[in-house]
């Protein structure tokens, strides 16, 4: 769905604040959305879901699904298919288990097909282990620390199409052991890129640190500028973007239910 920019919306003060907000900000976003939304019993529903093919999921959906960086020595195709045989598993088995097909399955190990998160969580699953070590592995102490130098930004990027999508991010804990949460930093961009809602295991938690977002659960979209935050399961539908025409900076936290 393309959403043509407006400048960012003032901030009410005063009492009931927080839902009148809510309500002006639905308001605003139907009427930005006109051709590809309606509206019914006062909520925001998105008309039907985009199926273009260059159709671009929700962001924490899509992490992972990026071109790595050369650093990584391995690849999450190559430990899917490690973790596997050890396990003593056959793609048709991996097949069952995760609802994806064979053909999909050897393009993810031998590395032609770059998984993002959701379909990382079902493989992660699948094979009876924490997501986190699929996307960067670990280490043998119990914690990690990641300076502020230190910190690699990667954007999402689609290397057959050559085009970046509308957001980059930053891993808070790329090497925690036995890790149950996926801490990013991340950079919401304008973008006119058609957008996907996705579901998956999980919960999501996010932290608005500057501009706006927008965030779309089910039927409805809200709003949430600065100092915001909202909590939710990550099976119901939803999809996070831009708001605007500035980016936006965010914390967000996956817990992928395992």
């Amino acid at each position: 769905m393309k959403i043509t920019p407006t400048p960012p919306p003032s901030r009410g003060r005063g009492k009931g604040k927080g839902r009148s907000r809510i309500n002006q900000d639905q308001k605003r976003v139907s009427a930005m959305t006109t051709q590809g939304t309606k509206r019914k019993k006062g909520k925001v529903q998105p008309a039907a879901v985009h199926t273009a093919r260059d159709a671009e999921k929700d962001f924490l959906d899509s992490i992972g699904s990026h071109v790595q960086q050369e650093d990584i020595e391995t690849h999450v195709g190559e430990k899917v298919k490690t973790v596997r045989e050890s396990r003593g598993l056959s793609l048709k088995d991996m097949s069952q288990r995760t609802d994806l097909s064979v053909s999909l399955l050897e393009k993810i190990e031998k590395g032609d097909v770059n998984p993002p998160l959701g379909t990382v969580i079902k493989l992660a699953k699948a094979l009876d282990m924490k997501m986190g070590y699929l996307i960067s592995g670990e280490e043998d102490r119990p914690f990690t620390i990641v300076r502020r130098d230190d910190r690699k930004v990667v954007s999402r990027y689609d290397s057959k199409k050559g085009k970046y999508y509308g957001y980059q991010y930053e891993s808070l804990a790329p090497h925690k052991k036995n890790r149950f949460m996926e801490p990013f930093l991340v950079t919401l961009e304008p973008s006119a890129t058609k957008e996907e809602r996705s579901s998956h295991d999980g919960q999501e938690f996010i932290f608005v640190l500057s501009g706006e977002m927008e965030v779309w659960l089910e039927k409805e979209i809200y709003v949430l500028g600065q100092g915001d935050a909202i909590y939710y399961d990550s099976a119901i539908s939803h999809l996070v973007k831009c708001h605007g025409t500035e980016p936006t900076r965010i914390l967000a936290v996956l817990n992928s239910g395992r």
